[in-house]
């Protein structure tokens, strides 16, 4: 079966090859380093560490690059409020962008590179766009001029007047246009500043990430990704930037989630309608939040209200139940391999099994639907459940087959278990076995030989081994 992806460059779903078989490159925006992470921010964060994960189920090797924009007007001024530096900003909401990310069991990109460590970089690419006619200095700021880039709103779709009327009230007036860019900044007092050719100054926000992007995938990289909030300008200006700069094609897909609402409002700082993850996270399992964001078409909004997530938290609970129930079913039945049913009712889950996987990832390949995708697996746990319930000795490669597809799609594409229920902490392992081996010790010592056999064997089925020895027993995995 073939992915489409609803293209926004083009307006249409299209069918998605990457450029070089067998490999996806993508790049996704990254968080500005001044604060907690908000559940705006969580949304492209979760949608498209999922996407990367199915790319990953369909064997494709994927090199994901996400940026963390730490050199921005907010960083800056978060910074004179706390009077401290901007990088020590940035490195503590980077720390904190990652604690939040580990509970949204978020994997950890290929690259995150930062823009203070690409200045070089930087300054080469707005050279070049100078060289070739697409830049002009005016008192020390750089800009890039749009109007000697035709295609400049191919992708918000936009005319030039719609764009002039959204164009920032800016008060410097040395630029030749009002849609016209910052590519570098002339120093202000008390802000970080790195020497150039147009005096100190920094980059201006967009040519961060197209130059980044370029740097690490190369010109016509496979997916861009972020929030419908970044079309215009942000995605539009780096259009711009990389293929003046290039002459070449930037992104070959570009992807969009849409917006979160609160009671039907965009969510906004702006506003004062924005919720902190780790806030939400105090009064919901960070997992649940995470399904809801996947309960809904990435492209559509989600109205936020705690309704929703109790029903996330609802679901999470009725697919851990499962996840549960086949772990057990596997432990009784000693981890027995084999894929053929021996019953009617085996043979018919086994048939499900396969049917409900081929629907998930139908709903993937049709961009990347994810709310078709859950209600698949949902329909799998309620099989599955059906079986288990139903079937005083299941068939052991149905179960092995159901748990295996089961864990697939529900963490390896989706991410909603976290780490596999079977690995345990090493702690609480050894925990429970002290506690397995005095109850032993103490059925032993009244003489209770057949309970002390049972626990022996049972602990042998599920692949422990115990050892009588002078010095009291020991235990290791087969």
């Amino acid at each position: 079966m073939s992915i489409y992806l609803y293209n926004t460059l083009t307006g249409r779903k299209e069918e998605f090859t990457p450029s070089e078989p067998g490999r996806v490159r993508m790049y996704v925006c990254g968080p500005t380093t001044y604060n907690y992470i908000h559940l705006g921010n969580a949304r492209p964060l979760v949608v498209f560490d999922a996407l990367r994960r199915y790319l990953e189920y369909r064997n494709y090797d994927v090199i994901y690059v996400q940026n963390f924009t730490d050199i921005d007007d907010k960083v800056i001024n978060r910074a004179r409020e706390e009077g401290v530096p901007a990088l020590s900003i940035a490195e503590r909401y980077i720390e904190e962008f990652f604690r939040d990310a580990d509970a949204l069991n978020v994997k950890r990109a290929s690259l995150y590179p930062r823009v203070s460590q690409h200045i070089r970089d930087i300054i080469a690419a707005i050279e070049e766009l100078m060289r070739r006619g697409f830049a002009y200095e005016a008192g020390g700021d750089v800009y890039f001029e749009v109007e000697k880039f035709p295609a400049y709103g191919r992708l918000s779709g936009r005319t030039p007047g719609e764009m002039r009327a959204g164009a920032r009230v800016e008060v410097n007036t040395a630029k030749r246009n009002p849609l016209d860019f910052a590519l570098w900044k002339a120093a202000c007092p008390g802000e970080p500043a790195w020497d150039s050719p147009w005096g100190p100054g920094r980059p201006g926000w967009h040519i961060e990430c197209s130059t980044m992007a370029l740097k690490y995938l190369g010109t016509g990289f496979d997916i861009h990704g972020g929030g419908a909030d970044l079309i215009f300008p942000h995605h539009e200006n780096e259009i711009a930037q990389a293929e003046a700069q290039t002459g070449c094609p930037f992104a070959r897909f570009w992807l969009h989630n849409g917006f979160i609402t609160v009671n039907q409002e965009k969510m906004s700082k702006s506003k004062g309608n924005f919720f902190l993850v780790r806030d939400i996270a105090s009064r919901f399992r960070p997992l649940a939040v995470r399904l809801f964001l996947l309960s809904t078409h990435y492209r559509s909004p989600i109205d936020f209200d705690d309704a929703g997530l109790l029903a996330a938290e609802k679901g999470l609970e009725r697919l851990e139940n499962t996840r549960r129930l086949l772990n057990e079913a596997r432990c009784h039945l000693g981890g027995a391999g084999g894929s053929t049913a021996s019953s009617e009712k085996g043979a018919t889950l086994a048939g499900r099994v396969e049917e409900l996987r081929r629907e998930f990832t139908a709903a993937l390949d049709d961009d990347f639907n994810t709310a078709r995708a859950l209600a698949a697996l949902y329909d799998l746990a309620r099989e599955i459940n059906s079986y288990l319930a139903g079937t005083a000795r299941p068939d052991a490669g149905v179960v092995k087959r159901a748990a295996t597809v089961f864990e697939e799609l529900g963490e390896n594409v989706l991410g909603l278990f976290g780490r596999p229920q079977q690995q345990v902490d090493d702690a609480l392992l050894e925990g429970l076995m002290d506690l397995i081996l005095s109850i032993r010790q103490e059925a032993r010592q009244r003489k209770d030989w057949a309970t002390a056999d049972a626990i022996r064997d049972r602990l042998k089925a599920l692949g422990i081994i115990l050892e009588d020895t002078p010095r009291g027993p020991r235990w290791k995995k087969s």
